[in-house]
């Protein structure tokens, strides 16, 4: 049997809220719009390189994101004792992807995002961190994130539509 990415019911957001749950609420629709993307595709149709030379697919995408969340939230934020995702080399994320392993990586991105949530739940917007000898708030990262998703977005909006001509949403 053959894998397909599930169906998503886009998260909706507050449009009058207080910054964090704005935030969280802005965050979430980015996170279920990228999954929106990817909803009722196969791995392979997942991984294919929709617009070469450059190695990006929806595949490449889900897996950087999941990157993203993990660096951010549990490694730079929390501090927490775990191993970065894909770092064997530079655009690993995008150029390594496997049509085989969609449903592992699709699960991965999602327990993430998870755990992200999980990471930040108790922590203050004001709450910092220093990488690289910056310091850096918790609101940042929220910043940060919702920017991410919405470039990556944007990529994966062209790159569906070259796929298989589903636009919009």
């Amino acid at each position: 049997m053959t894998w397909t990415a599930p169906e998503i019911t886009r998260t909706d957001g507050s449009l009058v809220a207080g910054e964090r749950e704005m935030l969280n609420g802005y965050l979430a629709w980015h996170r279920s719009t990228f999954l929106l993307k990817c909803a009722g595709l196969t791995g392979e149709q997942l991984a294919e390189r929709a617009a070469p030379p450059s190695s990006l697919s929806l595949l490449g995408l889900i897996r950087h994101m999941a990157k993203v969340e993990r660096t951010w939230f549990r490694l730079r934020f929390a501090g927490q004792p775990v191993e970065p995702l894909h770092a064997s080399k530079k655009d690993a994320d995008f150029d390594d992807v496997d049509p085989a392993r969609a449903a592992e990586e699709y699960a991965l991105l999602v327990e993430e995002m998870r755990l992200s949530d999980e990471t930040a739940a108790g922590a203050s917007l004001d709450d910092t961190f220093t990488f690289r000898d910056e310091v850096y708030s918790l609101r940042l990262i929220y910043l940060h994130m919702i920017g991410e998703y919405a470039r990556h977005n944007g990529h994966a909006d062209i790159v569906r539509e070259r796929l298989d001509g589903v636009t919009g949403a």
